[in-house]
This record gives C-alpha cells, sequence and structure tokens, in this order.
C-alpha cells in the first residue's frame, strides 16, 4: 500500500519504531486528530489493520483495515474536501518519513 509514491507499512513501522509519540499522529479528513497505536495482522487472511485512537472526547480506539486506513478521500462523495488522503501525516514532517 502506498502514501505519496511510498510503501506506508514500512514508513509506519520505523516511524514508529524511532518515534512513536510524534510519528503516529494522523489528521481526518473530517478534521479530526487519532493517534496510531499499532499495525495489527489478522490472523486468517494476512491483511494488515491500523489500530488507532481518538485524541479528542473519550479517546476511543478503532481499527481500520490500512488499505483504508491510507487510501485516498473520494472527491466525488466529499468534493469540498481539500486533503488528498482519508489520513494524513500531523506532526512529523512527511518529506523526512518519506525519504527513508
Amino acid at each position: 500500500m502506498n502514501y505519496k509514491g511510498k510503501d506506508m507499512t514500512e514508513i509506519l513501522f520505523t516511524s514508529i519504531l524511532e518515534d512513536k509519540e510524534q510519528a503516529s499522529i494522523f489528521h481526518h479528513f473530517k478534521n479530526k486528530d487519532y493517534k496510531i497505536i499499532t499495525l495489527a495482522q489478522h490472523s486468517e487472511d494476512n491483511e494488515t489493520y491500523v489500530v488507532y485512537q481518538a485524541m479528542y472526547g473519550d479517546n476511543q480506539c478503532y481499527i481500520r483495515s490500512a488499505e483504508m486506513f491510507f487510501s485516498k478521500v473520494d472527491k466525488e462523495k466529499y468534493p469540498d474536501v481539500e486533503q488528498e488522503y482519508r489520513f494524513q501525516l500531523e506532526n512529523r514532517n512527511e518529506v523526512e518519513l518519506c525519504k527513508r
């Protein structure tokens, strides 16, 4: 799965290991921030899932397939959204992460 031309799973694993607090904050296109807790592998089909936590309200945790988490925003459904991806890195320099 790619994010701006780079393999996102590899970028995330590396980033979380190096600096979990900063590398894992993502901004959702509906204007909320989430922290990635970890990536998980489904035991039956080996699909990768993102385990993430809301940075607002009761800080509820969620899971979503990595493919969906890192997908582009549906511009037909959300034509006024400027953000390119459903979730985008918030607190780290994206250029720095994507160079790895």
